[in-house]
């Protein structure tokens, strides 16, 4: 037997994926990666599966992540913790938008991986590399998108390491598939993954965070 731990999934639409915002527990976790990920677990580990939590909102930045970080991370008081974020601060300065103004990304990012070392130090930190594909309204302007959320991953991948996070690769993972079908097959929009794309993470995250409950009694 095993304590069951809480694993909380946190960032924009993607890991949002039109979750329900009541107990229902048939939308709670929305659908898309994050209850694929969640229902592995749950055939697999039975009664021992971890609880696992959605706190993805559309349309988040770094920055909003941040602002509201103490309710919907530290509050929780998870075994562990996957952010995923960062094409909505690309969006916003790609498309010259007000709230692109300043790129906050890496500070807002960096702060919210402080504050949680500081306050859960025993805590799980997952971090999963921000991807996009030349497809949907994103081609129009691909070598601007290409090239920030180049930086985010190199960003992101850099904070995974100076504290001591799993980080979790997907941009090569989406052009790898891309070899089998088109763009448009796994991430509809160039943005939001279908289907097949959040499977596609669910699979990546299990594999690199080779997630187990842990032994009660145990560490």
């Amino acid at each position: 037997m095993t304590d069951r731990q809480t694993l909380l999934f946190i960032g924009d639409s993607i890991t949002d994926g039109a979750r329900g915002r009541t107990s229902d527990p048939n939308h709670l976790l929305g659908h898309g990666y994050v209850f694929q990920i969640a229902g592995k677990l749950g055939l697999e580990y039975g009664a021992d599966a971890p609880e696992v939590v959605n706190r993805g909102v559309s349309g988040d930045r770094a920055s909003d992540l941040y602002a509201r970080w103490n309710e919907d991370a530290i509050a929780v008081r998870p075994d562990l913790i996957s952010i995923l974020v960062g094409v909505n601060d690309a969006y916003h300065i790609v498309n010259g938008d007000p709230r692109g103004a300043s790129d906050r990304f890496r500070r807002a990012y960096g702060h919210l991986l402080e504050e949680t070392r500081a306050a859960l130090p025993d805590a799980r930190l997952v971090l999963l590399e921000p991807f996009a594909l030349r497809t949907g309204g994103v081609a129009e302007r691909w070598d601007a998108w290409s090239a920030k959320l180049a930086e985010y991953r190199r960003a992101v991948g850099e904070l995974a390491r100076e504290h001591g996070a799993t980080f979790v690769p997907l941009q090569a993972l989406f052009d790898d598939a891309c070899r089998r079908a088109p763009a448009a097959h796994w991430i509809w929009d160039g943005i939001h993954p279908t289907a097949a794309g959040h499977e596609l993470i669910a699979r990546q995250w299990l594999d690199v965070t080779a997630f187990r409950p842990r032994e009660r009694g145990g560490a």
